[in-house]
């Protein structure tokens, strides 16, 4: 198994095998290779990964629909608060009331007359919600330009997922629950 001078040299004197110029330029420096670094530096951040888009849908009805709905139509016109009361409970999903969005919007519509950038901040999350295009121009502008229309766009909106806008967040809750409610709790033990 072990040559017959394995034992007959010391760890200071490398073994003889061979004098030939070949073997003697292979065994004279050894080669080692830096080995592979294997992870990712500490210093250094870890590499981006694309995330996944979603792919954005077009909205239901187009901007200038408003003729679709007429008495939508009519109140927004004379009345916006109330139209963009009841969108606003429905993309906060019941967290804040109609009552106190639509008070807001009329507050701030009463003492600077651009309650379209209170409005078109729920324009942007009702697009996220929902993964809707950005059309035909940005949020803001929709709404700066045509607050009235894009209030009922994004009414028409939500009434085409199911939504029925009249009765509010809970309601709509309870009437895709079918109505089934939790049975009460029952305080306390048996007694005979």
């Amino acid at each position: 198994m072990y040559p017959s001078n394995a034992g007959n040299y010391t760890a200071a004197e490398p073994p003889k095998f061979s004098s030939s110029p070949m073997a003697t330029a292979s065994l004279s420096a050894p080669q080692f290779s830096q080995p592979t670094p294997i992870g990712v530096p500490m210093d250094m951040p870890p590499p981006a990964f694309p995330t996944q888009t979603q792919r954005q849908v077009p909205w239901s009805t187009g901007l200038c629909d408003c003729c679709d709905d007429v008495p939508l139509c009519c109140i927004t016109c004379w009345c916006p608060c109330i139209t963009f009361a009841q969108i606003s409970e429905i993309i906060d999903k019941g967290t804040s009331s109609c009552g106190m969005n639509g008070a807001i919007y009329t507050i701030i519509a009463y003492f600077t007359g651009c309650a379209c950038l209170y409005s078109c901040f729920y324009r942007t999350k009702l697009r996220h919600q929902y993964s809707l295009q950005e059309s035909p121009c940005g949020d803001c502008f929709v709404h700066f330009c045509c607050e009235s229309c894009a209030l009922c766009q994004e009414y028409r909106e939500l009434k085409s997922r199911g939504f029925n806008m009249a009765i509010g967040w809970h309601a709509n809750v309870e009437q895709q629950n079918h109505g089934v409610a939790m049975a009460p709790v029952v305080q306390g033990s048996m007694t005979r």
